[in-house]
């Protein structure tokens, strides 16, 4: 299993979000760059980047700052918040970030998932964040009536390979993933389920490991020190 630690951005700083409310936001440290040549150098071969402005607004809002964080990181990058374009797919693969997070696009630009899937194999991963199993849109500001698991097997039929699965009331609480939904998640599809939200200590991390998933997001449980970045690390790949 791979950990992923995470860099949310919001104003051109890193910041976490408790559910997803965006007027929690609490800045967790002082630059990006730093950050992510931190987490890279305590091991990390790969990071979970988000554009929270982009994700509000639709549109790459900290995209010279994402690129800049790529510049000067080894580790590999996967990426989200608004990405609603292949031309912005292109410009973000061409300049470094190895992966790409669609999600409010699953819903709403069905169109746009099946291209970037089949022009752009092995770097698109499908954001599926969910709220009471309902998949939300729009930076989680937004509602729909689809279900997690419909979605994820429609993803699944296009031909992704890759599910960041998040259930937002469990997201910066440290209070531990949806276990019972995640595992859900691996019988219904046969993709590579990547569990976020709610991460709190090692005991979560061998958990997720346990369960056969293929990564895990870890954000304010390493800011916080609830977790040390070496043992998931180490944990992860027992």
């Amino acid at each position: 299993m791979i950990v992923l630690p995470a860099i949310d951005l919001k104003d051109g700083k890193p910041v976490r979000l408790v559910q997803g409310d965006f007027s929690t936001a609490g800045q967790v440290a002082e630059n990006a760059v730093d950050t992510a040549r931190e987490f890279a150098a305590k091991g990390a071969g790969y990071l979970h980047m988000v554009d929270l402005d982009g994700a509000k607004s639709g549109d790459t809002v900290n995209h010279d700052l994402i690129l800049e964080v790529a510049k000067h990181t080894s580790a590999k990058i996967e990426l989200g918040g608004g990405i609603r374009s292949c031309d912005v797919i292109e410009d973000y693969l061409s300049h470094g970030i190895d992966r790409v997070i669609l999600g409010s696009a699953a819903i709403k630009q069905p169109a746009l998932v099946r291209q970037a899937v089949r022009e752009y194999a092995g770097h698109i991963t499908i954001g599926i964040d969910a709220k009471n199993g309902l998949v939300a849109t729009e930076g989680w500001l937004s509602g729909s009536e689809v279900d997690y698991l419909t979605l994820a097997s429609e993803m699944e039929h296009i031909g992704a390979d890759c599910i960041i699965f998040t259930d937002i009331s469990k997201d910066g609480t440290l209070s531990g993933p949806n276990f019972e939904q995640l595992a859900a998640l691996s019988r219904r599809v046969s993709l590579r389920v990547i569990a976020s939200g709610g991460i709190r200590d090692i005991g979560h991390i061998r958990r997720l490991r346990d369960m056969g998933l293929y990564g895990a997001i870890c954000g304010k449980s390493l800011y916080q020190g609830t977790l040390s970045l070496g043992e998931a690390l180490a944990a992860a790949h027992r």
